[in-house]
């Protein structure tokens, strides 16, 4: 497998006298689809959010190509190459579908690319270019969920963290926005993904980590899982 991109290594954290993460350890290497797992409410998103620099580790380090990050602010994170696309649609609903991908090319060496990146934004999520003018309140759930991602793939960056991009939508349209997360993985993008629901990155993820009351109880990949359903039946409920 390829140099790990990020590197996790014995991450703790929590809010106010809660701790939620207890010494994380985990590698993405380059061009790799690396899934987080694991039931709600066990920390995977604030894992993503440690990682993002939207909260501080208590303890341990996170490296990105080599840089430790995580003692730095989130916009600098982001400079360096970590995008961070959160639970939900977070757009500003009374802008143009247009702003709100402009919107993330707010860092510099983002903006002088816009226009190329546009391009192949609308061409991976053709829905977006249809509806370049309309606001994005008025959008489908599904749209909106497109509408956060090319926002997010804009912004340039070397590793694409995805939390729970299935929450929320109806199958036909989670079918569709993995149809986009495959045609990404088949580009060569690094992508951390996080998920709830194990059949849908099962047989797409070049390795599964799940995570459990904050610590990571179980890594391998999908063939693994497959052969171990005790495990599915334990933690995710079958």
């Amino acid at each position: 497998m390829a140099e790990a991109l990020l590197k996790v290594a014995g991450v703790s954290a929590g809010y106010e006298q809660q701790m939620v993460l207890r010494d994380v350890s985990f590698e993405v290497p380059e061009g790799s689809l690396i899934a987080l797992l694991g039931p709600n409410g066990h920390g995977k998103s604030t894992l993503l959010r440690c990682l993002s620099g939207l909260l501080r580790p208590t303890k341990g380090t996170v490296e990105l190509a080599g840089k430790r990050i995580d003692n730095l602010p989130a916009d600098r994170i982001v400079g360096h190459g970590l995008v961070h696309i959160p639970q939900g649609d977070m757009l500003f609903p009374g802008m143009s579908v247009y702003d709100n991908l402009l919107m993330g090319v707010y860092l510099p060496s983002a903006r002088v690319r816009f226009e190329e990146r546009l391009k192949d934004i609308y061409q991976l999520l053709p829905r977006l270019k249809e509806r370049t003018t309309q606001l994005a309140r008025t959008l489908s759930g599904g749209e909106r969920r497109m509408l956060a991602l090319g926002r997010g793939l804009l912004t340039g960056g070397r590793l694409l963290m995805l939390d729970e991009p299935s929450l929320g939508l109806a199958p036909i349209v989670i079918d569709q926005i993995y149809e986009v997360i495959a045609d990404l993985k088949r580009q060569g993008r690094t992508i951390l993904l996080v998920e709830e629901n194990a059949s849908r990155i099962i047989d797409m993820a070049d390795r599964i980590h799940l995570l459990d009351t904050g610590t990571i109880v179980w890594q391998g990949d999908g063939r693994e899982l497959a052969a171990q359903p005790q495990i599915l039946e334990t933690y995710l409920g079958g």
